[in-house]
């Protein structure tokens, strides 16, 4: 369906990336007391370019062209904090930091939530007829 030009799929995948950064942020505060614990972090940049390469349509007219679509996974990309530590326990997991990511995934899954619906209120007023 090419109504809205991949936008759902855009939408779908940034929905994607906020679960799986609320599911660490949530592991990284429940464990922030456990020893020898390394927090994790959804890698951003691996992310944002597996969405970008899998919205972009490029036609290559000469072999000697670079491709932009890569092989492997669009799974989210979830990395350990390695040689840090913030406890003497060895636990490198920042509470106030791990609270400011969470609310600032909170504002992103709300900005996205609310693109999604208008979207879908685009649909159904196309639907109606405009009326």
């Amino acid at each position: 369906m090419e109504l809205f030009s991949n936008t759902f799929q855009s939408l779908e995948n940034a929905l994607d990336y906020s679960n799986a950064k609320q599911k660490v942020i949530s592991q990284n505060i429940a464990n922030s007391d456990t020893p020898n614990y390394k927090a994790k972090d959804v890698d951003k940049t691996k992310s944002f370019k597996a969405e970008l390469e899998s919205s972009l349509e490029s036609y290559r007219t000469d072999e000697r062209h670079f491709t932009f679509k890569s092989e492997g996974s669009h799974a989210s990309h979830i990395v350990a904090q390695k040689n840090v530590r913030y406890n003497n326990n060895g636990n490198s997991v920042d509470i106030d930091k791990e609270m400011k990511d969470l609310a600032a995934n909170q504002i992103y899954y709300n900005a996205v939530t609310d693109r999604l619906s208008g979207k879908f209120q685009s649909l159904q007023n196309v639907i109606r007829g405009g009326k």
